[in-house]
């Protein structure tokens, strides 16, 4: 038996066939332009572990917010960094976030919400063939967590073609 490090950062569902979760993994997948259900399966385990860390500060204040929110100022800071969290909210908050508010933070779909691409699965592809930059940054990872400041710094390469208007690939009306 090998000692190495745990690769796997996602846990699999506990049963291997119920309808409705299937159906649901589905419709995200499509949704949000995801490779596999791995994809979806790590930003659940993600979502797990914030909701966990914010239960555990929480039970260490004994329910006072204040407490819980001084001791994971840090913690919240990073997720209203990241666009998970408004910036008025506290630790409270995190246990009610869904899946969906992290998936909404990849740079495939800004891309895609930024209007750059037609399709999630298009903004997929153009960030990973390298038209996209980020504060100038050429960037190839779709699953990459956009900062809520770096969002109007998400646009085409200048080196790619499809930073020509007149591109066919381009969605109309764009900047």
């Amino acid at each position: 038996m090998s000692t190495g490090k745990n690769t796997k950062f996602y846990e699999t569902p506990n049963h291997p066939y119920q309808g409705e979760r299937i159906a649901e993994e589905a419709d995200l997948l499509g949704r949000y332009g995801l490779k596999n259900k791995e994809e979806l399966w790590r930003a659940q385990s993600e979502l797990r572990e914030m909701r966990r860390e914010a239960r555990r500060l929480l039970g260490d204040a004994q329910g006072n917010v204040e407490e819980a929110a001084d001791a994971g100022a840090e913690f919240v800071a990073r997720l209203q960094r990241l666009g998970i969290l408004g910036g008025e909210d506290d630790i409270s908050d995190v246990l009610s976030l869904e899946v969906t508010d992290l998936l909404e933070r990849r740079l495939q779909t800004v891309v895609y919400r930024k209007g750059l691409a037609h399709t999630p699965q298009q903004a997929r592809q153009f960030v990973s063939h390298g038209h996209i930059t980020v504060e100038g940054a050429r960037v190839q990872t779709p699953s990459k967590k956009v900062e809520a400041d770096e969002q109007s710094a998400i646009e085409f390469d200048e080196t790619s073609p499809l930073a020509d208007d007149l591109h066919p690939e381009r969605a109309e009306g764009q900047e």
